[in-house]
Protein backbone atom coordinates (compact mmCIF):
# COMPACT_ATOMS: atom_id res chain seq x y z
CA UNK A 1 0.00 0.00 0.00
CA UNK A 2 0.87 3.14 -1.01
CA UNK A 3 1.54 5.80 2.12
CA UNK A 4 1.12 8.87 -0.06
CA UNK A 5 2.82 12.19 1.60
CA UNK A 6 0.68 14.68 2.94
CA UNK A 7 0.33 17.93 1.17
CA UNK A 8 1.92 16.37 -2.27
CA UNK A 9 0.48 18.32 -5.22
CA UNK A 10 -3.06 17.86 -6.26
CA UNK A 11 -4.14 16.17 -3.10
CA UNK A 12 -6.95 18.78 -1.23
CA UNK A 13 -7.34 21.16 -4.49
CA UNK A 14 -10.53 22.76 -5.62
CA UNK A 15 -10.71 20.44 -9.48
CA UNK A 16 -13.13 21.93 -11.68
CA UNK A 17 -15.74 20.39 -13.63
CA UNK A 18 -17.45 22.30 -16.07
CA UNK A 19 -20.66 21.97 -17.21
CA UNK A 20 -21.23 21.35 -21.44
CA UNK A 21 -24.09 22.58 -23.82
CA UNK A 22 -24.82 20.66 -27.05
CA UNK A 23 -25.10 23.66 -29.38
CA UNK A 24 -26.75 21.21 -31.99
CA UNK A 25 -28.30 17.83 -31.55
CA UNK A 26 -29.53 15.81 -34.70
CA UNK A 27 -30.63 11.95 -33.69
CA UNK A 28 -29.46 10.67 -37.46
CA UNK A 29 -30.26 6.81 -36.41
CA UNK A 30 -30.41 4.09 -33.90
CA UNK A 31 -28.31 1.15 -33.14
CA UNK A 32 -29.39 -2.19 -32.93
CA UNK A 33 -29.19 -1.88 -28.77
CA UNK A 34 -31.56 0.62 -29.04
CA UNK A 35 -28.66 3.67 -28.64
CA UNK A 36 -29.52 6.54 -30.88
CA UNK A 37 -27.02 7.70 -33.32
CA UNK A 38 -26.26 11.51 -32.81
CA UNK A 39 -24.64 14.50 -34.44
CA UNK A 40 -23.89 17.40 -31.65
CA UNK A 41 -21.84 19.72 -30.92
CA UNK A 42 -20.44 20.08 -27.42
CA UNK A 43 -18.67 23.45 -25.79
CA UNK A 44 -17.32 23.36 -22.53
CA UNK A 45 -18.01 26.33 -20.04
CA UNK A 46 -16.83 28.35 -17.02
CA UNK A 47 -20.28 27.05 -15.16
CA UNK A 48 -18.50 24.47 -12.60
CA UNK A 49 -18.67 21.86 -9.59
CA UNK A 50 -15.77 21.38 -7.72
CA UNK A 51 -13.97 18.02 -6.65
CA UNK A 52 -11.22 17.89 -3.60
CA UNK A 53 -9.84 14.27 -3.35
CA UNK A 54 -7.94 13.10 0.23
CA UNK A 55 -5.90 10.45 0.04
CA UNK A 56 -6.66 7.17 2.11
CA UNK A 57 -3.96 4.37 3.35
CA UNK A 58 -7.03 1.83 3.50
CA UNK A 59 -7.73 1.42 -0.24
CA UNK A 60 -11.63 2.60 0.28
CA UNK A 61 -13.63 4.73 -2.31
CA UNK A 62 -15.91 7.39 -0.07
CA UNK A 63 -17.84 10.10 -0.55
CA UNK A 64 -17.37 13.29 1.98
CA UNK A 65 -20.09 14.87 0.98
CA UNK A 66 -23.31 12.12 -0.56
CA UNK A 67 -25.65 14.03 -2.86
CA UNK A 68 -29.45 13.24 -1.88
CA UNK A 69 -31.39 10.29 -3.14
CA UNK A 70 -28.21 8.63 -4.52
CA UNK A 71 -26.51 5.72 -2.78
CA UNK A 72 -22.78 6.50 -2.05
CA UNK A 73 -21.99 3.45 -4.58
CA UNK A 74 -24.43 4.75 -7.20
CA UNK A 75 -22.91 7.92 -7.32
CA UNK A 76 -20.76 8.76 -10.75
CA UNK A 77 -17.69 9.53 -9.18
CA UNK A 78 -17.34 6.56 -6.64
CA UNK A 79 -18.20 4.33 -9.87
CA UNK A 80 -15.37 6.03 -11.80
CA UNK A 81 -13.12 6.11 -8.96
CA UNK A 82 -13.44 2.30 -8.65
CA UNK A 83 -13.54 1.61 -12.16
CA UNK A 84 -9.91 3.59 -12.28
CA UNK A 85 -8.98 1.28 -9.43
CA UNK A 86 -9.85 -2.18 -11.34
CA UNK A 87 -8.43 -1.10 -14.46
CA UNK A 88 -5.09 -0.58 -13.30
CA UNK A 89 -5.39 -3.22 -10.50
CA UNK A 90 -4.39 -0.84 -8.15
CA UNK A 91 -5.26 -0.75 -4.25
CA UNK A 92 -5.01 3.67 -3.58
CA UNK A 93 -7.85 4.77 -1.34
CA UNK A 94 -9.61 8.30 -1.91
CA UNK A 95 -12.32 10.51 -0.52
CA UNK A 96 -13.95 12.81 -2.41
CA UNK A 97 -15.72 15.93 -1.75
CA UNK A 98 -18.04 17.55 -4.14
CA UNK A 99 -19.29 20.61 -4.45
CA UNK A 100 -22.56 20.61 -6.43
CA UNK A 101 -23.58 23.69 -8.38
CA UNK A 102 -24.60 21.95 -11.75
CA UNK A 103 -28.63 21.17 -11.36
CA UNK A 104 -29.21 17.65 -11.88
CA UNK A 105 -31.35 16.67 -14.71
CA UNK A 106 -30.42 20.05 -16.89
CA UNK A 107 -28.66 18.74 -19.83
CA UNK A 108 -25.82 20.10 -18.49
CA UNK A 109 -23.62 16.93 -18.05
CA UNK A 110 -22.76 17.73 -14.14
CA UNK A 111 -23.07 14.03 -13.23
CA UNK A 112 -20.90 13.16 -16.35
CA UNK A 113 -18.40 15.84 -15.55
CA UNK A 114 -18.03 14.64 -12.10
CA UNK A 115 -17.02 11.63 -13.07
CA UNK A 116 -14.67 12.36 -15.79
CA UNK A 117 -12.82 14.72 -13.45
CA UNK A 118 -12.70 11.90 -11.21
CA UNK A 119 -11.27 9.72 -13.86
CA UNK A 120 -8.40 12.62 -15.06
CA UNK A 121 -7.39 13.69 -11.69
CA UNK A 122 -6.98 10.26 -10.05
CA UNK A 123 -5.25 9.32 -13.16
CA UNK A 124 -2.62 11.90 -12.06
CA UNK A 125 -2.80 11.69 -8.48
CA UNK A 126 -2.10 7.77 -8.41
CA UNK A 127 0.12 8.35 -11.10
CA UNK A 128 -1.41 5.78 -13.47
CA UNK A 129 -0.52 7.73 -16.49
CA UNK A 130 -3.29 6.22 -18.68
CA UNK A 131 -3.19 7.63 -21.86
CA UNK A 132 -6.47 9.78 -22.10
CA UNK A 133 -8.19 7.45 -24.78
CA UNK A 134 -7.93 4.63 -22.41
CA UNK A 135 -9.79 7.23 -19.98
CA UNK A 136 -12.41 7.99 -22.40
CA UNK A 137 -13.02 4.20 -22.82
CA UNK A 138 -13.67 4.06 -19.00
CA UNK A 139 -15.92 6.95 -19.12
CA UNK A 140 -18.15 5.61 -21.72
CA UNK A 141 -18.88 2.89 -18.95
CA UNK A 142 -20.33 5.46 -17.27
CA UNK A 143 -22.35 7.25 -19.66
CA UNK A 144 -22.15 8.55 -22.82
CA UNK A 145 -21.13 12.22 -21.89
CA UNK A 146 -18.50 11.35 -19.85
CA UNK A 147 -15.84 10.84 -22.85
CA UNK A 148 -16.59 14.45 -23.77
CA UNK A 149 -15.45 15.85 -20.41
CA UNK A 150 -12.67 13.74 -20.83
CA UNK A 151 -11.33 14.47 -24.10
CA UNK A 152 -11.61 18.55 -22.86
CA UNK A 153 -12.59 20.56 -25.65
CA UNK A 154 -15.33 21.76 -27.79
CA UNK A 155 -16.34 19.19 -30.54
CA UNK A 156 -17.67 18.05 -33.19
CA UNK A 157 -19.71 14.55 -31.35
CA UNK A 158 -21.16 11.49 -33.23
CA UNK A 159 -21.84 7.65 -32.39
CA UNK A 160 -23.56 7.89 -29.47
CA UNK A 161 -21.76 11.51 -28.41
CA UNK A 162 -18.16 9.25 -27.93
CA UNK A 163 -16.97 10.09 -31.27
CA UNK A 164 -15.21 13.58 -30.92
CA UNK A 165 -13.56 15.89 -33.14
CA UNK A 166 -12.39 19.07 -31.73
CA UNK A 167 -13.68 22.16 -32.84
CA UNK A 168 -12.83 25.92 -32.12
CA UNK A 169 -16.28 27.62 -31.51
CA UNK A 170 -16.73 31.33 -30.77
CA UNK A 171 -16.69 31.92 -27.02
CA UNK A 172 -19.70 34.00 -26.40
CA UNK A 173 -21.41 34.91 -23.26
CA UNK A 174 -24.28 32.49 -21.88
CA UNK A 175 -27.20 33.12 -20.14
CA UNK A 176 -28.50 29.45 -19.13
CA UNK A 177 -32.01 29.26 -17.45
CA UNK A 178 -33.15 26.35 -15.50
CA UNK A 179 -36.93 25.36 -15.80
CA UNK A 180 -38.44 24.42 -12.32
CA UNK A 181 -38.18 20.51 -13.45
CA UNK A 182 -36.41 17.76 -14.36
CA UNK A 183 -36.49 15.93 -17.57
CA UNK A 184 -36.29 11.81 -17.67
CA UNK A 185 -33.87 11.70 -20.90
CA UNK A 186 -34.87 7.95 -21.22
CA UNK A 187 -38.55 9.67 -21.43
CA UNK A 188 -37.86 12.27 -24.22
CA UNK A 189 -35.70 8.85 -26.33
CA UNK A 190 -38.67 6.96 -25.92
CA UNK A 191 -41.56 9.53 -26.75
CA UNK A 192 -43.65 8.26 -30.11
CA UNK A 193 -43.33 11.51 -31.19
CA UNK A 194 -39.39 11.68 -31.60
CA UNK A 195 -37.43 12.54 -35.04
CA UNK A 196 -35.14 9.99 -35.34
CA UNK A 197 -34.24 9.49 -39.21
CA UNK A 198 -32.78 13.53 -39.52
CA UNK A 199 -30.65 13.86 -42.73
CA UNK A 200 -26.81 13.60 -41.39
CA UNK A 201 -24.86 17.41 -42.33
CA UNK A 202 -21.62 18.44 -42.29
CA UNK A 203 -19.34 20.28 -39.46
CA UNK A 204 -19.45 23.18 -41.91
CA UNK A 205 -23.32 23.01 -41.81
CA UNK A 206 -23.42 24.00 -37.99
CA UNK A 207 -20.57 26.65 -38.78
CA UNK A 208 -22.98 28.41 -41.47
CA UNK A 209 -26.08 28.05 -38.52
CA UNK A 210 -27.86 24.85 -38.48
CA UNK A 211 -28.08 24.53 -34.93
CA UNK A 212 -32.10 22.56 -34.25
CA UNK A 213 -32.40 20.29 -31.80
CA UNK A 214 -34.26 17.50 -32.41
CA UNK A 215 -35.13 16.92 -28.91
CA UNK A 216 -37.04 20.65 -28.20
CA UNK A 217 -40.58 20.10 -29.90
CA UNK A 218 -40.90 16.86 -27.62
CA UNK A 219 -39.81 18.16 -24.43
CA UNK A 220 -41.89 21.54 -25.12
CA UNK A 221 -44.75 19.42 -25.59
CA UNK A 222 -43.84 17.08 -22.18
CA UNK A 223 -42.33 19.99 -20.40
CA UNK A 224 -44.39 23.33 -20.06
CA UNK A 225 -42.11 25.16 -18.32
CA UNK A 226 -39.29 24.33 -20.97
CA UNK A 227 -41.90 25.48 -23.25
CA UNK A 228 -42.26 28.46 -20.95
CA UNK A 229 -38.23 29.42 -20.80
CA UNK A 230 -37.59 29.03 -24.21
CA UNK A 231 -40.21 31.86 -25.41
CA UNK A 232 -38.68 33.96 -22.45
CA UNK A 233 -35.61 33.44 -23.39
CA UNK A 234 -36.47 34.12 -27.16
CA UNK A 235 -37.23 37.89 -26.35
CA UNK A 236 -33.36 38.66 -25.73
CA UNK A 237 -31.63 35.92 -28.10
CA UNK A 238 -31.72 32.84 -30.01
CA UNK A 239 -33.32 30.27 -27.43
CA UNK A 240 -31.68 26.82 -27.47
CA UNK A 241 -32.45 23.75 -25.39
CA UNK A 242 -29.26 21.99 -24.33
CA UNK A 243 -29.28 17.97 -25.12
CA UNK A 244 -32.77 17.18 -23.67
CA UNK A 245 -32.93 19.90 -21.50
CA UNK A 246 -34.20 20.97 -18.79
CA UNK A 247 -31.84 23.77 -19.39
CA UNK A 248 -32.24 26.26 -22.24
CA UNK A 249 -29.69 29.10 -23.23
CA UNK A 250 -28.48 31.83 -25.20
CA UNK A 251 -25.27 33.25 -26.63
CA UNK A 252 -24.28 37.08 -26.67
CA UNK A 253 -21.30 38.62 -27.81
CA UNK A 254 -20.82 40.69 -24.96
CA UNK A 255 -20.55 39.99 -21.17
CA UNK A 256 -22.28 43.32 -20.32
CA UNK A 257 -25.70 42.38 -22.84
CA UNK A 258 -25.60 39.26 -21.01
CA UNK A 259 -25.39 40.41 -17.38
CA UNK A 260 -28.35 42.40 -18.48
CA UNK A 261 -30.25 39.74 -19.84
CA UNK A 262 -29.24 37.79 -16.42
CA UNK A 263 -30.39 40.40 -13.99
CA UNK A 264 -33.81 41.00 -15.69
CA UNK A 265 -34.44 37.30 -15.58
CA UNK A 266 -32.72 36.02 -12.09
CA UNK A 267 -36.07 37.46 -9.73
CA UNK A 268 -38.74 34.56 -11.93
CA UNK A 269 -36.02 31.82 -12.79
CA UNK A 270 -33.47 29.91 -11.57
CA UNK A 271 -30.80 31.52 -13.72
CA UNK A 272 -26.94 30.99 -14.83
CA UNK A 273 -24.51 33.50 -16.37
CA UNK A 274 -21.28 31.65 -17.74
CA UNK A 275 -18.71 31.92 -20.57
CA UNK A 276 -18.43 29.46 -23.61
CA UNK A 277 -15.22 28.11 -23.52
CA UNK A 278 -13.29 26.02 -25.97
CA UNK A 279 -11.02 24.31 -23.55
CA UNK A 280 -12.23 22.73 -20.50
CA UNK A 281 -11.10 24.29 -17.21
CA UNK A 282 -10.43 21.59 -15.91
CA UNK A 283 -7.09 20.73 -18.55
CA UNK A 284 -6.66 24.81 -18.25
CA UNK A 285 -5.50 23.79 -14.26
CA UNK A 286 -3.80 20.43 -15.00
CA UNK A 287 -1.55 22.50 -17.72
CA UNK A 288 -0.92 25.41 -14.68
CA UNK A 289 0.15 22.20 -12.25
Amino acid sequence: MTDWVSGEPGWDERWPAPAKLNLMLRIVGRRADGYHLLQTVFQMTDLCDWLRFYPVADGSVSLKTPTSGVAEQDDLTVRAANLLRRRAGCAHGVVIELEKNLPMGGGLGGGSSDAATTLVVLNRLWKLFLPTQELMALGLQLGADVPVFVFGHSSWGEGVGEKLQAMTIPEQWLVIIKPDCHVDTKQIFCAEGLTRDSKPIKMRDFIEGDSKNDCTQVVSALYPQVKDALRVLAEYGEARLTGTGACVFAGFSSESEARAVYAALKDRWVVYLAKGLNQSPLYKKLEQG
